[in-house]
């Protein structure tokens, strides 16, 4: 059910690339009760890669750093080359992550943060500044 006046999301088809199970879950869950698409919820860069490179559409992904099979990095230039903004959610940020990705959400989070992140990309996505940032969260400049 959708309130009075509230605005049509722009990013709605989200793809999760998280390889720590728990982690995946709760973030699939929480995005999934707040009404958005999850088109896969992966725990590898090759899965991620081939889905992104597919037919599938997606409008965001959000993806960890650190992956049992490589690197999130991986998963965000792919992503570049296809025009998709990436959010990393990570514990650990390698410097030049900040030209791959939209901004980043520093583990651990809670659902509102994650929620307030992936609407301050929409946002900067709008042309728009953010109008508040949650906390853990930081827009890089140069995506």
């Amino acid at each position: 059910m959708r309130l009075f006046g509230r605005k049509k999301r722009r990013l709605v088809r989200l793809l999760v690339v998280e390889d720590e199970p728990l982690v995946a879950f709760d973030t699939e869950h929480v995005l999934t009760d707040a009404e958005f698409e999850v088109v896969a919820t992966v725990d590898r860069v090759s899965k991620a890669v081939a889905l992104i490179e597919g037919d599938e559409a997606i409008d965001l992904v959000l993806a960890d750093v650190r992956l049992a099979d490589g690197s999130g990095l991986d998963v965000a230039r792919a992503a570049r080359d296809r025009s998709i903004p990436v959010l990393f959610l990570t514990g650990t940020l390698p410097p030049e992550a900040d030209g791959l990705a939209e901004g980043v959400l520093m583990k651990p989070y809670g659902p509102r943060e994650l929620l307030g992140a992936i609407a301050a990309v929409e946002e900067k996505q709008a042309g728009k500044a953010p109008s508040r940032l949650p906390s853990g969260f930081r827009l890089f400049a140069g995506a």
